[in-house]
């Protein structure tokens, strides 16, 4: 940023301008990957592997960041596993590509991606990561270089992702030759596209951290909860890029929620167009639009859980870093296109110094816990009672606040430079707890029960009651019989 922004910042949002500064004095980057006791590691002295560096910086510059911060081989690794499924996703972006050169390209890079000196110049001029393309043999070269085992685990998620892309991307192709948008029907369709560009992105690196030895070989066999962490991802940019996607024509949000039949859950619209032009606001009596939006966002925030649970599951501080840096992220971007007009027309993006504030909190399992807590109860917040997701989102936000008080109890404290956790004696279960303390770890002791768990006079109380209620029954029946 230049000096006038930096002014400008000051005295329009002194907080965001102190964020930003902390952030720049106190936040290093934990390894430098040009330094020379990094070349083992990173490969910066290898030319092919510094190129494979700067077309990361090109393609994704904030990705490239978190990245650099794993340790040891990973982070070459992540890197080159990055821009193999980036040059794949560009190639299935193309729209200028035509069908009997982009099918054999996509169902066959993975053979493509091994083969030394390939390079593919079709692309279009206005592709934004065309370059990837054109000097993929940098790639190529490095990925030989990679042990057997990790270039399996690339090659395989390559394939698996070019096959289904192709599938989607046969749709797309006949939808331009017909001169019609490009749409996904249905919300299990749209969980397979998301699967395909990002799910499968989350098991190739569950896989890749576990061939490291940085993360135990279980981590290997969560692939529902990869699959999860992906979708949560994907499925936050999906939404907030609707303005984009709509002026390319390309549907991406399922025609079930918004179209002629999807009244459950707001929708009603001949078409994404008909959506983004309606004119409304969060005060709107029936402000359709953003009910369909509320239910793009309850997808999302329903993979919330399990992402959290992946998070969980990791060991190693960098790779927690690398996941939990795009994971708050994104549940700060759902919160701000949560009910927000401007999504339908514009690319949303949370605030500079906001994202500065996530990265530096995302240090553990229990405060980023905590900080989807917080941004789901101002989700719950904003709901509109005449929203038809109004109890979905509900339940949403109810379950990610569940999560943190099975795995993170509210009467558990963690004052700030103590060194053990203390108990809140005004709540009742801090108080529980004290009282089994007090008895050696054992239930306090109770009087005399029976085989059904209650005590000797609580048991009598049932009897008598049950007698009278018997006697009313007889009577209630005698007299039907009279009549």
């Amino acid at each position: 940023m230049g000096l006038s922004t930096w002014l400008l910042m000051l005295v329009a949002h002194p907080l965001d301008f102190r964020t930003l500064v902390q952030y720049r004095i106190y936040h290093n980057t934990a390894h430098d990957i040009t330094s020379p006791e990094e070349h083992v590691s990173s490969g910066w002295d290898r030319p092919s592997m510094r190129r494979c560096w700067e077309l990361q910086d090109m393609t994704s510059r904030s990705f490239s960041a978190v990245v650099k911060e794993l340790d040891g081989d990973l982070s070459r690794v992540v890197c080159l596993f990055y821009l193999v499924l980036r040059a794949l996703d560009t190639v299935e972006d193309d729209m200028t590509l035509p069908a009997d050169v982009k099918q054999p390209l996509l169902r066959n890079f993975h053979t493509h991606t091994l083969t030394p000196g390939f390079a593919f110049t079709g692309s279009g001029p206005n592709e934004s990561d065309r370059q990837l393309l054109v000097e993929y043999p940098v790639v190529v070269e490095e990925l030989l270089r990679l042990t057997e085992r990790n270039r399996a685990v690339i090659v395989n998620i390559c394939e698996k992702m070019g096959a289904g892309m192709a599938d989607f991307a046969l749709r797309a192709d006949a939808a331009l030759a017909s001169n019609s948008a490009f749409g996904l029907e249905t919300a299990e369709e749209y969980d397979l596209y998301c699967h395909y560009v990002a799910g499968l992105v989350g098991e190739g690196l569950s896989l890749l951290f576990a061939a490291s030895g940085k993360e135990p070989p279980g981590l290997a066999a969560q692939l529902e909860l990869s699959n999860s962490m992906g979708l949560f991802l994907q499925k936050t940019n999906i939404p907030r890029d609707v303005a984009e996607d709509v002026a390319e024509r390309r549907y991406m949000w399922p025609r079930e929620l918004w179209g002629p039949q999807g009244a459950r859950y707001g929708g009603g619209f001949p078409s994404m167009e008909d959506l983004c032009a309606a004119p409304v606001s969060a005060l709107s009596t029936e402000p359709r639009a953003l009910f369909v939006l509320s239910a793009m966002v309850l997808d999302a925030l329903r993979h919330a859980p399990d992402t959290l649970d992946y998070l969980r599951l990791l060991k190693d501080a960098s790779i927690f870093r690398f996941c939990a840096i795009p994971a708050v992220m994104a549940i700060a971007t759902l919160e701000l296109c949560f009910m927000n007009p401007a999504v339908l027309q514009r690319n949303v993006k949370i605030r500079r110094a906001q994202a500065a504030r996530l990265i530096m909190r995302s240090t553990n399992a229990r405060t980023v816990g905590l900080l989807f807590r917080d941004y789901a109860r101002k989700i719950h917040a904003r709901a509109l009672p005449s929203d038809p997701n109004f109890m979905r989102i509900s339940v949403a936000c109810g379950k990610i606040e569940q999560w943190c008080e099975h795995n993170y109890p509210s009467f558990v404290r963690l004052p700030r430079g103590a060194r053990a956790p203390a108990i809140d004696v005004t709540d009742a279960r801090g108080r529980t707890f004290f009282a089994y303390e007090a008895h050696g770890g054992r239930a306090p002791a109770q009087g005399p029960t029976n085989i059904w768990g209650v005590g000797a006079s609580e048991l009598l109380t049932y009897m008598v009651v049950g007698v009278v209620l018997v006697g009313l029954v007889m009577q209630l029946t005698g007299a039907a019989a009279a009549l």
